[in-house]
């Protein structure tokens, strides 16, 4: 059984979460979001269960004004919010885009109060107050935040929520903007905050301390978290909030998101930003379900929680096993048998030899290879359902175009495609010419460049998953574009081996 955690060390049972990936995480560098990958990751959000959205800074232009008008106008049960400057005109931006609510953002340290804006404490609060009241006038959500409150003066920092709090605002942001804090002051200082009023808790990472601190502030009494997907967001990123809802619910029973929604979302924020999902990540990185140790692979196939916290599933993922040069019997064993592969015991030790001769090598050893070695352990020669004869491509025009002939059972087929670039354009070429049977979907695609110069090899894996069979392949070439359609000829052939179609593939 996994382990239950039965005591209760946060003093609320109920928290929320705003997500900012829509405006603090389009704050990485190089992040840039279309209108329309902004609506699909507002999607993913409410289909995740996100509580807030703040969707963008209405201030920051009409472009970013109208995304934030798609998004409020989705009809999403969650509230939808914007980013606010203390600045009426701000406010009046936000009305203008009919969202929810607004997170109004005022100066707390003096380095902010005096350098930045060239304030004084006391306008600040003055302008806070008359920001609050204008809002919950025009029936807004309001939360206010003292930006750089970690390195505020705490007793000031308490006057500015106490004055929000009397003048309307439905809570008040402790935010470590520049993810300066230790936990134990983030503790001291939320304490503080959250005997005025309801308190959130705003956490970067720059420290490491991101999600140490969300956590030290729900200790405090905090019952709102900001955090991004992924946890994008400037310099080091922001506290990634699928870290922080697995944490309350496996830790403290605490329901925040759709857990099950997690992967996808985190995926659908992966290929927008085009940040890649870093391997070893808490909740969705590659590793955090895949097992290759020989010890671990085995006592993971005896007891599914011998070596993981939750089972995958919770979060939408499936537990992989991965073959390398620690791999075991049983990992191997385990690996054929989703395969349909029967080895003896004498053929078993020879494949596990081999895969850890590859593995050693610094080669990943993919599905194929291991079919490949078990295929030539047992002398049997495989009949290949699908090969790559030619390949073409052409992409100096404005429409990339690429042509295949593929050997497809006893037939030959040839099929041309255009796409976004030559390897877009080859893969709809091999779909083209495999018609119906092509029907696998492509999970994942990787490229690694293996040798330097201009004249590199690159390797490509690409995951594919066909009914209930899932396959890992990959092909190395100094073309790109070969190296890819190789793969994934590859692949199909694999799939459709191990489930024919039930029609012959018609030339068509």
């Amino acid at each position: 059984m996994y382990s239950d955690h039965s005591t209760q060390s946060i003093p609320v049972d109920d928290v929320q979460l705003l997500d900012t990936t829509l405006r603090d995480g389009e704050q990485a560098p190089g992040v840039s979001l279309t209108p329309d990958e902004k609506v699909d990751i507002a999607h993913a959000l409410e289909k995740a269960g996100v509580d807030v959205i703040e969707a963008g800074s209405a201030c920051t232009s009409e472009g970013e004004r109208e995304c934030i008008r798609r998004v409020a106008d989705l009809g999403l049960d969650a509230t939808v919010t914007s980013f606010a400057r203390g600045i009426k005109s701000d406010i009046d931006h936000a009305l203008d885009c009919n969202v929810d609510g607004i997170t109004l953002v005022v100066p707390s340290s003096d380095k902010h109060i005096e350098t930045k804006v060239g304030s004084t404490r006391e306008e600040v609060i003055e302008k806070s107050v008359e920001l609050v009241e204008y809002a919950v006038d025009h029936d807004l959500w309001v939360e206010l935040l003292g930006e750089d409150g970690s390195r505020a003066d705490p007793e000031f920092l308490v006057d500015l929520a106490a004055a929000g709090h009397e003048a309307g605002a439905d809570r008040f942001c402790y935010a470590d903007t520049v993810g300066h804090a230790s936990p134990e002051h983030t503790y001291e200082m939320v304490s503080k905050l959250s005997e005025l009023g309801p308190t959130s808790v705003h956490t970067h990472d720059d420290l490491g301390f991101g999600m140490t601190n969300a956590h030290a502030g729900l200790r405090a009494g905090a019952d709102f978290v900001h955090g991004t997907v992924n946890g994008i967001g400037e310099r080091a990123g922001n506290v990634a909030i699928e870290e922080v809802a697995i944490a309350l619910k496996h830790c403290y029973g605490i329901e925040t998101l759709n857990l099950p929604a997690v992967y996808e979302l985190a995926t659908t924020v992966s290929k927008a930003t085009g940040i890649p999902l870093a391997p070893n990540k808490a909740v969705i990185g590659q590793n955090t379900f895949t097992h290759e140790s020989g010890i671990h692979t085995d006592g993971t196939l005896k007891d599914s929680a011998m070596y993981e916290p939750y089972p995958p599933e919770t979060v939408g993922r499936e537990r992989r096993l991965v073959l390398g040069k620690h791999a075991g019997r049983a990992g191997v064993e385990s690996a054929l048998a989703e395969h349909s592969v029967d080895v003896t015991d004498e053929e078993l030790a020879q494949v596990v030899e081999r895969v850890k001769s590859l593995g050693e090598r610094g080669k990943r050893v993919t599905d194929a290879d291991l079919l490949a070695i078990a295929e030539d352990v047992q002398d049997r020669d495989r009949e290949r359902f699908v090969e790559l004869l030619t390949l073409t491509t052409a992409s100096g025009g404005d429409v990339p175009t690429a042509s295949v002939k593929l050997r497809v059972g006893d037939d030959e087929r040839v099929a041309a495609g255009t796409g976004s670039g030559p390897v877009d354009a080859a893969v709809k070429a091999v779909r083209e010419a495999l018609g119906p049977a092509a029907d696998a979907e492509l999970d994942s695609f990787h490229v690694d460049a293996i040798t330097g110069g201009t004249d590199a090899v690159v390797t490509v894996e690409v995951a594919m998953t066909r009914g209930d069979h899932s396959v890992t392949v990959a092909a190395s070439d100094s073309d790109i574009t070969r190296a890819s359609v190789t793969a994934m000829v590859d692949a199909l052939d694999r799939l459709l081996a191990a489930s024919p179609p039930e029609q012959p593939v018609a030339d068509d």
